[in-house]
């Protein structure tokens, strides 16, 4: 790791201390074919659609009943395409775009696009790039309208896509290039995930194809894995994955679980590791499986898999730091970095992360369920995190109690910010007053 990168990363950890779906509605009609800009409003819910904000800020409940809604893309003429997740059986699932013409913070025109369901998508001009659990595909939807223009092309296919964390995310390079996470499907890599105490695989075998961020051409079709390359290793599950103000890939990572079955604390287990957010360059590793971050130490420490002792740092200093941490199990689902210009200056270019909730922090309460904002100043972290959304879960924070769980952020083009919700099937557009 660079001296550089490793004095960043220390100074800003030290700063960061600190499922079942509803039935869709019904599909209505096609949008009008303009291409004209949203006009900015200060549409507000009474109680802000049950969520709560910073003193300025104000949402609507732009969609509902949309059923497990994942990630989000929103083009210059406003239409949003948000891609629904399929059920455990893979019923149901696809996309929908959406649309709210006249600016009340509402969507009043929803039509289903008729594609394959999963979790990514992003877009480049008329394409629509969108990601099923087991490859990436794209679909034209010319400007101003809300079906394609032809049939989708597949540009990836074959990606592992069995047991857990099969979500692809993706995210569109300035290069010419589709960037995708691949989860690791276990908690660290052990002889027998089963059974506690079994030991880590050492090398692990996951890593040749997944736990990392494989990047392919996002202009050629029939690709497999093996056409990609893997851009970045030891990243258990990036889920939340943007293209920053600089140019350069962003992710967070999903960290592992059951440190208790090595006897650490139950306060120890509920805190550890670090959900943490990566600036990533071409052949970075970031330690999976063999360590995790441990933000009351500032540091990487060793897995108990691989002979940690929960402050043993040994080969973990080789691998890169976070340049930011949060709490454990917290599940950052969603990143995008804020580039308009209608949030008040400390917003721009920073970062909202949608964090999905804990299912694992027991005795201590769950938490998460909300939406973080990271300032950041020329490319790195600048001040601590803050919490900038809160209230989606209801009177329950876990998994089954919640009401609503962030997954998605994205920005529209008047500047508003919107979060999806893959529980209750909801997407918020948060807007500032201007107070």
């Amino acid at each position: 790791m660079s001296t550089t990168r490793q004095l960043a990363s220390t100074a800003l950890a030290v700063a960061a201390m600190g499922c079942a779906a509803e039935p869709r509605a019904p599909v209505e009609e096609e949008a009008s074919n303009s291409s004209a800009r949203i006009p900015p409003t200060h549409a507000c819910a009474p109680d802000n659609g049950g969520i709560t904000l910073p003193s300025g800020f104000c949402a609507t409940v732009f969609a509902e009943n949309l059923g497990a809604a994942r990630h989000m893309a929103i083009r210059d003429d406003g239409i949003m395409f948000v891609m629904v997740r399929p059920g455990r059986g893979g019923e149901g699932g696809g996309m929908i775009a959406l649309r709210d013409a006249d600016g009340d913070g509402t969507a009043e025109t929803r039509t289903d696009v008729p594609v394959e369901g999963g979790t990514g998508v992003a877009l480049d001009g008329d394409w629509v790039y969108y990601a099923p659990n087991d490859g990436v595909k794209r679909v034209r939807i010319p400007a101003g309208t809300m079906q394609p223009a032809g049939e989708p092309e597949t540009l990836v296919s074959g990606l592992p896509d069995t047991n857990s964390h099969t979500a692809k995310s993706i995210a569109l390079g300035g290069d010419g290039r589709v960037f995708v996470n691949i989860g690791s499907p276990g908690n660290a890599c052990q002889e027998d995930g089963r059974e506690e105490r079994s030991p880590g695989l050492d090398p692990c075998p996951e890593l040749d194809t997944r736990a990392g961020i494989w990047a392919f051409d996002a202009n050629r079709t029939g690709q497999t894995q093996a056409d990609g390359e893997r851009y970045a290793t030891g990243i258990r599950n990036a889920v939340g994955m943007a293209i920053g103000p600089d140019g350069a890939l962003y992710s967070t990572q999903h960290g592992r679980d059951r440190l208790s079955a090595w006897g650490f604390s139950d306060q120890a287990n509920a805190e550890k590791p670090a959900e943490e957010l990566f600036r990533i360059e071409a052949g970075d590793d970031f330690g999976w499986p063999y360590c995790y971050y441990d933000r009351q130490l500032s540091r990487k420490v060793l897995a108990p898999e691989y002979g940690g002792d929960g402050e043993e740092v040994g080969r973990c200093g080789e691998k890169e730091d976070p340049i930011a941490s949060f709490p454990g199990h917290w599940a950052p689902n969603g990143l995008v970095f804020y580039g308009a210009d209608a949030f008040p200056a400390r917003y721009r270019g920073g970062a909202f992360i949608a964090f999905h909730g804990s299912w694992n922090r027991a005795p201590l309460p769950q938490a998460g369920y909300n939406v973080v904002f990271v300032p950041f100043a020329e490319g790195t972290p600048s001040a601590d995190w803050e919490v900038f959304a809160d209230g989606f879960a209801g009177a329950e924070k876990s998994p089954r109690g919640a009401e609503h769980r962030p997954t998605g952020v994205a920005v529209g083009p008047d500047g508003a910010l919107y979060v999806s919700d893959d529980a209750g099937g909801t997407i918020w557009r948060i807007v500032h007053t201007g107070e």
